[in-house]
């Protein structure tokens, strides 16, 4: 026995869908998606056997299929091509979950850096385990301190996804001892999620002397000062690179509020207890 249609109004099946009345009339314009029946008086009737075929349409429209795209899958239906479509926007998926993995993973690192600036007030010293961290890098020499240029270089030289997981710079220990401050082996940016890069450091884990200060980058020698007393009288050995970065430089109003961290690995730190774990 053959079922009696269910008739909907527009608003109706509106309704069932949650979607605008407005987008049921502009597909029915288009002829992208109309109503099973029209009256004599004008008004349209949706089966409600149409709804799986528009929830299709929705699905097709949330991959950012374009509207004649979707009415040459919908109308001209060919197995081949819906095919590749699909083949097509797998992959488009694939690259964009990887990409809000990316940004969920520089949000949580932003996150962990505002929970630490709001324990340091001008300059601190501390003792911290930290993990192995995969570092991308690249030559370069300080000229000056103008931020511009550190930051158009670095556009010219890494993709949008590399430089904003944060960018820091790396000294060695021969040269901050030396006070040639200036002379930097050159900048990191920190790997996220185990992506395969070119010109890859490895900072190995251990406890790491990390020096905390607030305000401009003229004070740092004062903290490598602290740091280095602070590790001559507990008979702490330093070595490889300090590195350094700012860990407030997305969420601060002025250059006073600026804070920087400067990291660098003990040597034969098993035995030690580090004040706390990054």
């Amino acid at each position: 026995m053959k079922k009696e249609m269910i008739k909907l109004t527009t608003a109706q099946f509106a309704r069932l869908h949650h979607v605008n009345k407005r987008t049921l009339h502009y597909y029915d314009n288009i002829g992208l998606f109309s109503p099973a029946h029209k009256g004599e008086n004008g008004y349209r009737y949706y089966d409600y056997t149409q709804s799986i075929e528009f929830e299709f349409i929705r699905m097709l429209k949330e991959i950012n299929l374009s509207i004649s795209e979707i009415q040459k899958l919908v109308h001209s239906f060919n197995t081949e091509d819906f095919l590749q479509t699909i083949l097509r926007k797998q992959k488009d998926i694939d690259e964009e979950i990887k990409k809000l993995k990316r940004v969920k993973a520089v949000l949580a690192q932003k996150q962990e850096h505002l929970l630490l600036c709001r324990q340091i007030d001008g300059m601190e010293i501390q003792m911290i385990e930290q993990k192995t961290e995969y570092l991308r890098t690249v030559p370069y020499q300080f000229e000056d301190d103008d931020f511009i240029k550190v930051f158009q270089y670095v556009q010219d030289t890494w993709p949008p996804e590399q430089y904003r997981a944060g960018v820091g710079s790396y000294i060695s220990l021969e040269k901050v001892k030396s006070k040639q401050f200036d002379k930097y082996d050159g900048l990191y940016s920190p790997i996220m999620n185990g992506e395969k890069v070119k010109n890859v450091m490895i900072k190995p884990s251990g406890v790491y002397l990390c020096g905390y200060l607030e305000g401009t980058w003229d004070r740092l020698p004062e903290l490598y000062e602290k740091m280095f007393d602070y590790a001559e009288e507990r008979q702490l050995r330093l070595t490889g690179y300090a590195f350094e970065k700012g860990i407030n430089d997305f969420a601060m109003a002025s250059e006073e509020e600026y804070i920087t961290q400067v990291a660098i690995r003990i040597k034969d730190s098993s035995k030690l207890v580090p004040e706390k774990k990054a």
